[in-house]
């Protein structure tokens, strides 16, 4: 366990890229330059100009009842355009979902999403804003080595027909190799990686200086601060918890040796919850195998050991074992 624990590093502001939701967010909401900032990641990752826009950062979109789902936007930007809101909804995420769970989670977010803009009554649904669902990864999600990959409803006998729904579902590869410009290509490496050495034009120039202003603004750290230590502890327990759930294991598996477990002894042992207590036990349960092939193969008439005399002799019924 001390091994495990002690691999879990805190991670200075500093070593923070775009990629992280926190520095992400933090740029985003500045008000000296968030909405500046938005708009030219923005004009860069959909090659073409943004105009005046406003952001809205960790917004929380709670559910329909308790019973369900609701949704935390990271990056909301909505550019105000006519006659229709042009909505993007960027999302950094560094994660690897699993199968086929990345695409049904945006389709639940663009639900979600799409539900805030019309009013109760409302029946006039051009009104609807045009939403961009823009997920940023580090990985490729669909294995073909593109460094962008755009998806749009199409009809399947016409696909030539422009079926105007406002939806766009754009995911990003800091990983690709293939599509895209020079400009995404310089943008997404500057996101896997936000130092001055990936920083190249203009438009990321001026993003990188928002981001530099950031970081070292003292809310900001406090902030960081506060939020790597509540990580740190997180981490630091789910460590030790699994930690102990493979220390059980480990005990169940070496006396499953010695026939069928008690339901009794099973119970006790997957309910400690104390390391010390758990180490000594796998110990115990470990020599009591050793002495098992020993007995076997000195003479292989004896009769196996069983699981009340190895739970004995791992001294389950101590006292001090009780907590």
């Amino acid at each position: 366990m001390e091994k495990t624990t002690r691999s879990i590093r805190r991670r200075s502001l500093e070593d923070l890229n775009v990629m992280d939701d926190f520095l992400m967010n933090v740029a985003a909401s500045d008000p000296e330059g968030g909405e500046e900032f938005c708009r030219l990641l923005l004009s860069i990752l959909l090659e073409r100009e943004i105009g005046k826009v406003r952001v809205n950062t960790q917004k929380v979109i709670p559910a329909y009842s308790p019973a369900l789902r609701g949704i935390r936007m990271d990056v909301e930007v909505v550019e105000d355009t006519e006659p229709v809101l042009n909505v993007y909804d960027i999302e950094p995420c560094l994660y690897h979902p699993k199968e086929g769970s990345l695409e049904k989670h945006n389709r639940f977010y663009q639900g979600r999403i799409d539900g805030r803009y019309l009013r109760s009554g409302e029946w006039d649904f051009s009104r609807l804003p045009n939403l961009y669902v823009i997920m940023i990864l580090p990985y490729d999600p669909f294995g073909e080595g593109y460094m962008m990959y755009r998806f749009r409803n199409k009809c399947e006998e016409v696909p030539e027909l422009d079926y105007q729904d406002g939806l766009r579902y754009i995911y990003l590869n800091t990983a690709g190799i293939k599509g895209g410009s020079p400009e995404i290509r310089q943008m997404l490496d500057y996101l896997q990686n936000s130092t001055e050495e990936n920083v190249k034009g203009e438009m990321l120039q001026r993003i990188h200086r928002h981001v530099e202003k950031v970081k070292v603004r003292p809310e900001v750290r406090e902030e960081y601060m506060l939020l790597e230590e509540k990580i740190y502890y997180e981490r630091k327990e789910a460590a030790q918890r699994a930690d102990q759930q493979r220390r059980t294991a480990d005990i169940l598996e070496l006396l499953e040796d010695y026939g069928k477990i008690p339901e009794k002894l099973q119970k006790r042992i997957e309910e400690e919850e104390n390391p010390d207590v758990l180490k000594r036990w796998l110990k115990l349960a470990a020599r009591w195998e050793a002495l098992r092939h020993l007995k076997n193969r000195w003479n292989s008439s004896k009769t196996r050991c069983n699981v009340p005399i190895a739970a004995e002799g791992l001294g389950f019924a101590d006292k001090g074992d009780r907590r």
